[in-house]
């Protein structure tokens, strides 16, 4: 009979992975007992544990509804700018791994988490969050009310927030800090976070090629599309139309990204030409808010925004429903959309029935609100990738 049938050695045997798990997990940064203060435009404070890099950072404070996959939130671009408060009560208990990452390293604000944990229990982990987030000089806020937090924003909606360990009894210094804070109304942040240089990614040896425009594009979205034969080759958020189709692509994708598409106007007028080309285009969450302005069809800022991984859409052209990952502060006009006559609404959000697809008449262009490569999430709706494929296939 093998050892692990005695239950001695099977004892032994789960003591040492259990401090093997402990060895491994153990941060490098002990832990940190200084206080931090979040302050809210408000006026709402919170006090509560500095976790991560010490400093005073700001930025529009939002919540994501997500039981797992804090590394993913983190690190996508969308989120440049914002204070990601999580809901789930336990943070970095599962530490940080390379293959998880969806941008080269986080431009979040910073965190507002419930428990945060210094040490982590994956094996294949490669490092704690916290010395992740010292890594990357992220502030963040642990041992406060999130469920408190979340429904007084639910309440009052997103607004600008700063979370400090350097104004623990300064309330002036830190409302002045605060203030600096720029409004997301009106912001252009894509730009900034966009790549500086084309690059590839896929076979290039594919037989479909797509021209990808980056406002803050997602590690996942390229690897779907990578994964159905097709060769990317991803360009910075303001390049032109003339050198997009330089390279003589298939079909264009609109990515992902953080700020107000209202404020693009270089974005708008380049997906107008993508347009007029009548090649197949994809959209997702910004680009599916700049392909609706490039139809005419407004945008407007929501009240606290779509985040989590469990909202449901109807596809009202199957009558099909899915639940889908989403992080979004901004939303197509769905009256516009309804009178419009040169775009169909697709998808709508089962909850507040706002916009989450539309597609362009005649013309092989379609673009949903939520992610549909769903890192994290469900991965209902992934055929879309499927559908932008058929078309490049069939133009």
């Amino acid at each position: 009979m093998g050892f692990l049938l005695n239950p001695f050695f099977y004892v032994l045997f789960i003591q040492a992975n259990l401090l093997k798990f402990v060895t491994l997990g153990s941060s490098k940064t002990n832990m940190n007992q200084q206080k931090a203060t979040l302050l809210l435009a408000d006026g709402t404070i919170f006090k509560g544990t500095l976790i991560g890099s010490p400093g005073t950072n700001g930025g529009e404070i939002c919540f994501n509804t997500g039981m797992t996959g804090y590394q993913e939130i983190y690190t996508d671009p969308s989120y440049t700018g914002q204070i990601v408060v999580t809901t789930t009560s336990h943070i970095g208990n599962y530490g940080v791994i390379d293959a998880e990452v969806e941008s080269a390293a986080p431009t979040i604000a910073g965190i507002v988490v419930n428990s945060f944990s210094q040490t982590f229990s994956r094996l294949d982990a490669n490092g704690s969050l916290q010395d992740y987030l010292v890594k990357h000089g992220i502030t963040g806020i642990a041992d406060i009310d999130t469920r408190k937090l979340v429904r007084h924003l639910r309440s009052k909606g997103a607004m600008n927030a700063v979370i400090s360990s350097e104004y623990e009894d300064d309330l002036a210094g830190l409302k002045v800090q605060l203030n600096l804070v720029p409004d997301m109304n009106g912001l252009e942040l894509s730009s900034e976070v966009c790549t500086k240089e084309p690059f590839y990614f896929g076979d290039e040896h594919a037989s479909i090629k797509v021209a990808c425009l980056d406002f803050g594009i997602k590690l996942n979205i390229l690897r779907n599309l990578a994964d159905r034969g097709v060769y990317c080759k991803v360009f910075p958020a303001k390049t032109t139309f003339e050198e997009l189709q330089a390279w003589n692509p298939d079909g264009f994708f609109l990515s992902n990204g953080p700020g107000d598409p209202a404020v693009m106007e270089y974005a708008v007028h380049t997906t107008k030409q993508i347009l007029e080309s009548g090649k197949p285009v994809f959209g997702i969450c910004l680009g599916h808010q700049i392909l609706a302005e490039a139809c005419g069809i407004s945008t407007y800022k929501m009240h606290h925004g779509h985040r989590g991984l469990n909202h449901p859409i109807k596809n009202v052209l199957t009558g099909k429903s899915e639940i889908t990952s989403q992080n979004h502060g901004f939303v197509v006009n769905r009256e516009e959309v309804e009178k419009s006559d040169v775009v169909e609404m697709t998808h709508v959000h089962l909850n507040d029935h706002t916009v989450a697809g539309i597609r362009v008449k005649g013309k092989p262009a379609f673009s949903v609100q939520y992610h549909p490569e769903s890192s994290p999430g469900p991965h209902d709706s992934r055929y879309l990738f499927d559908d932008f494929v058929s078309f490049m296939h069939k133009n």
